[in-house]
């Protein structure tokens, strides 16, 4: 069963993964009721479907007000992206955004080891990453004996190459994220983008759970 990202979000946040403070609505009154209860412009409205390339579908919106809000909210419900018609849409105070990475965790059937994925290249489906610059992803398996220890994911986020100041809060998440995907009992746990805010701050943006 795949999350939506707003259930994805929720049980990430259960783990106590920083997510941005939003609300599933599938009404536009909703979504500016919730716009002004955030009351945070600006605002991001997401579609919520099981399909990538909602950005470029017009399926992710900034909304600086009200106003804008309801426009959004009016075109993207009832959009189809790529075959999947948006019923719910996700409200979120927009995050400022310095730099974005990938990081993810899933089983590798064949090692019968957790493979970790962590990459600087974030915002973009990683099979292009993998495609085009492969040393870009930062791999690590990981025995479900021994887990995920800090040296292990501290050696993890040196070899990806993060912004030095994206470390310590990176290496706080993937521990986290490892939990929830072995607590979980999740097959896929992924966070693209993981960002890094100006004030230092590492984040999680968005979230695809399996």
């Amino acid at each position: 069963m795949d999350l939506f990202e707003y259930q994805g979000k929720r049980f990430f946040a259960g783990f106590g993964i920083p997510v941005s403070a939003g609300e599933a609505v599938t009404t536009i009154d909703d979504a500016v009721a919730v716009a002004e209860r955030l009351n945070s412009y600006p605002v991001v409205i997401k579609a919520q479907v099981h399909a990538g390339g909602r950005g470029k579908a017009g399926g992710v919106k900034l909304a600086t007000n009200a106003d804008e809000v309801r426009e959004h909210a009016s075109n993207i419900l009832g959009l189809d992206i790529k075959g999947h018609i948006v019923k719910v849409i996700w409200v979120e105070v927009a995050s400022d955004i310095e730099q974005e990475y990938y990081a993810s965790f899933t089983l590798d059937r064949s090692a019968k080891k957790h493979l970790g994925m962590l990459s600087a290249q974030g915002g973009v489906e990683i099979e292009a990453v993998a495609e085009t610059d492969p040393d870009a992803i930062a791999k690590i398996w990981i025995d479900p004996v021994d887990g995920l220890t800090d040296q292990v994911a501290a050696d993890w986020v040196a070899a990806a190459n993060l912004d030095p100041r994206a470390n310590a809060g990176a290496i706080d998440i993937l521990k986290k994220l490892y939990t929830a995907y072995t607590e979980g009992d999740a097959d896929l746990c992924e966070i693209n983008p993981l960002i890094l805010k100006p004030t230092g701050e590492v984040h999680a943006l968005d979230a695809k759970v399996t």
